[in-house]
């Protein structure tokens, strides 16, 4: 194909692996459809994992090429906040500029930008200032877009929690009251970093020429018509459903020997994403309920949110004499594991999860169940779909500012391991979601009709 006829596309994802990973697989969907991708990436990174699966991606796909994004230096005094990765954010946001002379001189010229929407109120004005389509990759749950839309109309209200049930709920037009305790912490901190960049964005991102999900029609199809249909707010821009995305080749690399060893459906699988780091004593805790549950288990530790800060041994973290115990039923690890590659195993029979997004999606892929144990973000907003789709539980009363028992943990994953109902239910999810990604299916028609979109708006 020659470049005046190929679609070249621009992608910009932030900082994370929550946010990496999904804008590494739409850029592997893009290019196996004859798309030229420019890959931008931040330099430096925040972790050592970003880095090895951006340099997978470009040497397994030769009409991707890497881009990298040399970011200013941030003064942190500037900037309220400790967390690694919203500081992250906001030093790709305060340098912004540069990527003017990065995308003007792309060759041959660029179709579209697609960019993470934690990005977009810093990128709108510079795509429209070349006139250049841009379109955002949404990573979390629809759910959680129409919240980031809606925001900014009710940043100004109330948001505390009372003892009122009548006042303790958010109305969103088109969907379901959300109560206020599954916010974002720091939605509620008016000096927060994340709340002026939640606002900023949620103001920006109508403004976009399409907004990209990672969903599909068995995981709240509800919203995205609420969404679609003007109910959330009037003159949206298109949402598109392109989801659930599925692992690729080149992210394997995982302890999959291990699980090949152990019986179809026997294992939980334990992990609580890249960025949620649990208390020591939690940790603990938590061994000592896979412990008492008395099932196989691979179990991810997490104790640092930054990998490259993680210093410490996994027997020092889970405590004194656990490995040696747990060594014909369970495997800790404390290195990136490439979920997707474990949720396909046939050995997994569980999951207990944090409920980030691509952890629930990946679970609808295979059609593992879910036992949902979200921290905070926007994950209590996502977890609601796992009772309500079938696929799974999110045990409420579990939170992570006082410390859940190893006992009641044991118990619960013991109940959820026994529940062939459960896995039934999972198992049809998981049809759907596969039905919806293949030839035909409402996620595959998306991406055919953003691509075929994207050559019509360069023409």
């Amino acid at each position: 194909m020659s470049d005046t006829n190929t679609l070249h596309v621009a992608i910009l994802p932030s900082s994370g692996m929550g946010h990496l990973v999904p804008a590494v697989r739409l850029a592997a969907s893009l290019a196996a459809r004859n798309c030229r991708i420019t890959f931008i990436t931040t330099h430096p990174t925040v972790s050592l994992a970003e880095s090895r699966l951006v340099s997978r991606l470009v040497s397994f796909f030769p009409n991707v090429t890497r881009q990298e994004f040399h970011l200013l230096p941030l003064d942190r005094s500037t900037a309220n906040s400790n967390d690694p990765f919203c500081l992250q954010f906001e030093t790709i946001r305060r340098s912004a500029h540069l990527l003017s002379p990065i995308l003007s001189s792309c060759s041959p010229p660029l179709s579209a930008l697609v960019t993470d929407p934690s990005l977009v109120s810093a990128v709108i004005p510079i795509t429209e200032k070349l006139r250049l389509a841009n379109y955002n990759l949404f990573i979390a749950s629809p759910k959680m877009l129409s919240l980031l839309i809606y925001f900014p109309t009710i940043a100004n209200t109330d948001l505390s929690t009372t003892s009122s049930k009548t006042t303790d709920y958010i109305e969103i037009p088109g969907i379901p009251p959300l109560p206020k305790s599954w916010l974002p912490p720091p939605l509620v901190d008016p000096s927060s970093l994340f709340r002026t960049q939640f606002i900023a964005n949620g103001q920006e991102i109508v403004k976009s020429d399409g907004i990209l999900v990672n969903a599909f029609d068995s995981l709240d199809k509800a919203t995205v018509a609420a969404l679609n249909g003007g109910k959330v707010m009037g003159r949206l821009p298109p949402v598109i459903t392109v989801g659930p995305f599925v692992p690729l080749e080149f992210e394997k690399g995982s302890p999959v020997e291990w699980l090949d060893r152990q019986p179809v459906g026997s294992v939980v699988y334990v992990c609580f994403g890249n960025r949620t780091a649990a208390s020591r004593e939690q940790i603990r805790e938590l061994g000592d309920g896979l412990e008492r549950s008395g099932c196989r288990f691979l179990w991810v530790v997490k104790e640092k949110k930054v990998d490259r800060e993680d210093e410490e041994e996994v027997g020092e973290i889970v405590g004194h004499g656990f490995l040696e115990r747990v060594k014909e039923k369970g495997l800790v690890v404390k290195s990136w594991v490439e979920q997707g590659e474990v949720l396909a195993h046939p050995a997994v029979g569980l999951f207990l999860s944090h409920c980030g997004w691509n952890s629930i999606t990946e679970a609808a892929l295979y059609g593992v169940p879910i036992l949902g144990w979200p921290q905070g973000g926007d994950q209590k907003i996502n977890g609601e779909v796992i009772p309500k789709s079938g696929l799974g539980i999110w045990v409420e009363t579990w939170g992570w500012e006082e410390i859940v028992k190893g006992e009641e943990i044991g118990d619960k994953i013991r109940e959820m391991m026994g529940d062939e109902k459960l896995k039934v239910q999972a198992a049809r999810i998981g049809e759907e979601a596969r039905k919806s990604v293949g030839v035909g299916g409402s996620s595959y028609k998306g991406l055919e009709g953003l691509v075929e979109k994207m050559r019509k708006g360069r023409a």
